[in-house]
């Protein structure tokens, strides 16, 4: 990629409905190579899709939480496709260090929360522990990933030219 590529990839990030001419003048290029390059990235899976950030609190979920699970041994697969199926699950990863998977939850309230805890996620297969941390304040979400992935590719870039 080039610095081209990542100037549509930063402006795509930033306004993900602008047009092809806009985008095009933005970067500096006619339309019809922009879309040729979007086109390209879509291809590679850099761009993975488009999509509508919806606001959890204007939905009526106001408690953001975080749960690490520990799961029994031999669990994971089960384990893995229940969470993919519960809808109260927004993200899962797994991890390496105090816990197998992250959560990402949300609630309409603490007591949903609790008993989204108690009653649900405590029962799927092969949880053995749960370790929650409700969220208090969102400070930043949706970081530009693309101009710390071009920043990154410059900084290998120049250090391709020094040696």
């Amino acid at each position: 990629m080039d610095r081209i590529d990542w100037k549509i990839l930063q402006a795509l990030e930033r306004q993900g409905r602008i047009s092809y001419a806009d985008l095009a003048e933005s970067v500096g290029v006619s339309k019809s190579p922009c879309w040729a390059r979007v086109r390209q990235r879509e291809e590679d899976g850099v761009i993975e899709g488009y999509t509508v950030r919806l606001d959890p609190a204007a939905l009526g979920l106001h408690v953001q939480s975080f749960v690490r699970v520990m799961i029994r041994l031999g669990a994971h697969r089960d384990f893995e496709e229940a969470v993919m199926a519960h809808p109260a699950v927004i993200e899962c990863h797994t991890t390496a260090g105090s816990g197998d998977y992250l959560l990402r939850i949300y609630a309409r309230s603490v007591g949903h929360f609790d008993d989204l805890l108690r009653y649900e996620l405590s029962k799927l297969p092969g949880v053995d522990r749960l370790d929650s941390t409700i969220c208090l304040k969102t400070i930043k979400q949706h970081g530009p990933l693309a101009t710390w992935a071009a920043s990154l590719a410059n900084v290998t870039d120049r250090a391709k030219a020094d040696m």
